[in-house]
């Protein structure tokens, strides 16, 4: 299980990492952190130093009832970014959170690997059509509505089997653009309240029925730190626990905001799975 970026072949077969650079002032956990080049340079050096296969790139907080902004907006904030980026590191493997085909488009010709789409192309008609143009692989996560919307719209008449609908749905139309490699996010925490989060956990695995690699994205979410009763600061422990539900459900990719100890949890899974 293989995905191809920037001419690179990835295996998936063995767990793999992506890290979090949100430039975005107002997300969940780190929102503002990274307000200069040397700030974001230093996170990236980090987390690739530390075991991330993947830094991805997001100019648009989409956690529940961010603000919208504007398409032009995002471009300022995230394009000089990926220039940036792979001018001090070349090799990094750098995907690109975005909904909007043309943010897609010129982070890609700036030599970013991969598009990472919260809507999966549903809030731009373009952005299927796009990826298949430029050839690269296609992170599809399941969502409801907009990140303004979405808190209202988690009704399901079954949950598991809505998501494996809207993945079937999305697949054929990815192939029918010319998108060969798909990665599929179930989208925790979107359009779904914390008892249908920890039952997506559970019966992850059953998503593997699409043969595509799963992402898991649990880092630092509200349905650990609104559990236990603390913030998203101190949810690290609660956030290395339910990875190593997902990887034991089959997540070929952890998305995470601390890389160091994602690795670990990854380690420790793979010996466990060599002694099955």
């Amino acid at each position: 299980m293989t995905v191809n970026c920037n001419g690179i072949l990835i295996d998936l077969s063995s767990p793999k990492i992506m890290g979090i650079l949100n430039l975005t002032p107002d997300s969940f956990y780190d929102g503002g952190k990274y307000k200069n080049e040397s700030q974001v340079l230093r996170r990236v050096e980090k987390m690739l130093q530390e075991g991330a296969t993947f830094i991805d790139l997001g100019a648009y907080s989409s956690r529940p009832g961010a603000d919208h902004i504007t398409c032009e907006e995002e471009e300022r904030r995230i394009l000089p970014m990926v220039t940036l980026i792979l001018s001090k590191f070349p090799n990094a493997i750098l995907s690109i959170d975005t909904f909007r085909s043309n943010i897609a488009k010129h982070c890609i010709e700036a030599g970013a690997a991969m598009i990472n789409d919260i809507s999966a192309g549903n809030l731009d008609n373009n952005m299927i059509k796009t990826v298949g143009q430029l050839k690269v692989p296609f992170i599809m996560m399941h969502m409801k509505g907009t990140p303004q919307t979405m808190k209202s719209l988690n009704q399901y008449v079954d949950l598991i089997q809505d998501i494996q609908f809207y993945f079937s749905q999305k697949v054929v139309e990815a192939r029918k653009n010319g998108i060969n490699d798909i990665i599929i996010d179930p989208g925790f925490g979107f359009a779904k309240n914390s008892s249908q989060n920890f039952e997506l956990l559970r019966k992850l695995s059953l998503l593997k029925l699409q043969g595509l690699p799963i992402l898991a994205g649990l880092s630092r979410k509200s349905m650990i730190y609104k559990t236990l009763d603390i913030n998203p600061e101190a949810s690290l422990n609660g956030t290395t626990s339910l990875h190593t539900i997902a990887l034991l459900n089959g997540a070929s990719i952890l998305r995470v905001h601390d890389v160091k100890e994602a690795l670990e949890c990854i380690n420790l899974f793979k010996k466990y799975r060599d002694h099955l």
